[in-house]
């Protein structure tokens, strides 16, 4: 099973469609226009992944809703938690893959960090709400030590760090 769409709340949807379709390469294919519960009314925006018709990311205009000018669009802004927890992952199948995107993002002017997580393999970004955007690569298998650590972690209450990242480094689109 895998999710349909991913629904986000828009803070300037033309800058969401130039990163996302421009940027990104996802198609906008569908606008969805009604009323939103609560008061006002919306514009659901639906952007297809590698054309695939059952795989999208979704954005919201919202138009005239009770306390807009106070909506938080960063989604750790707005559940105060650290930044890059809340962030959303697409999937790359080479590490070349993975470098195009890195160089594509600086192209554009974003920033770049990129960690060799030891078992998967990351570029990050932001877009333009902020949001951590992250394409990843699996690098490697899991076991049955693995499982056995996640299921211990679920119950312990003080830091037993991981390994550190293989490798961490920040791509300035300055120096692309």
């Amino acid at each position: 099973m895998s999710y349909h769409h991913l629904a986000l709340a828009a803070k300037d949807m033309t800058a969401i469609h130039e990163f996302y379709e421009g940027i990104m390469g996802f198609e906008l294919v569908k606008v969805e226009i009604a009323p939103v519960m609560g008061g006002g009314w919306g514009k659901h925006f639906f952007y297809r992944m590698d054309g695939d018709d059952s795989r999208f990311i979704a954005f919201w205009e919202l138009n005239d809703t009770p306390g807009q000018d106070d909506y938080a669009y960063d989604l750790n802004e707005a559940a105060k938690t650290p930044q890059g927890t809340n962030h959303y992952s697409f999937s790359v199948d080479t590490p070349e893959e993975l470098a195009s995107w890195r160089k594509k993002w600086n192209a554009a002017g974003l920033d770049v960090l990129e960690i060799d997580h030891n078992w998967c393999h990351s570029v990050y970004t932001r877009d333009p709400n902020g949001n951590m955007v992250e394409f990843c690569l699996t690098t490697g298998s899991f076991t049955e030590a693995d499982r056995e650590r996640a299921l211990a972690a679920l119950d312990e209450r003080e830091m037993k760090a991981s390994p550190p990242p293989a490798k961490m480094q920040q791509w300035l689109a300055k120096d692309a």
